[in-house]
C-alpha cells in the first residue's frame, strides 16, 4: 500500500498546522536531532548549568568541610576556606583572557591542599 502524503513523525495535534504548498517544508515541528546542539539552540544555557555546577561544587566543599571539622579542626578549616574560592572561581566571567589559567591554578592548588590533609591527617 502506498501513500502519497508523508507520514507524521509525531501524533496529529489538535489544531493540525495546514500543509505548506513547498513540498520541502514540513508542517511538523523538527525531530531534536534537527534542531542541533543544544548550545545552539540557547548558547545562555551552557554558562548558567556551568555556574550551577560551580555552585554545586562549592557547597559540597562546604558540607565536606563542616563535617570534617567536627572531627579535625585544621583540616576541616583548610576544606571550608576553600568553599568560597572554589565558587567565586565559577563566577569569574566566561571572556577574562586568563581564565583557563586561573581554574587550572586553582584546581590544582586545591588538589594539593587536599593532598597534604590526606597526608598530615
Amino acid at each position: 500500500m502506498t501513500h502519497d502524503a508523508p507520514v507524521p513523525r509525531y501524533p496529529p495535534i489538535p489544531h493540525d498546522p495546514p500543509v505548506p504548498q513547498d513540498p520541502s517544508v514540513s508542517r511538523y515541528p523538527p525531530a531534536p536531532d534537527e534542531l542541533g546542539d543544544l548550545e545552539e539552540r540557547d548558547p545562555g544555557l551552557a554558562r548558567e548549568r556551568t555556574t550551577l555546577a560551580w555552585t554545586r561544587t562549592a557547597l559540597s566543599f562546604a558540607a565536606v568541610g563542616g563535617v570534617i571539622l567536627k572531627k579535625e579542626v585544621v583540616p576541616g578549616v583548610i576544606i571550608l576556606c576553600a568553599a568560597p574560592a572554589v565558587w567565586q572561581l565559577g563566577r569569574v566571567s566566561h571572556h577574562l583572557p586568563g581564565r583557563l589559567k586561573l581554574v587550572t591554578a586553582t584546581v590544582v592548588a586545591v588538589a594539593l591542599a587536599a593532598l597534604l590533609v590526606a597526608i598530615l591527617a
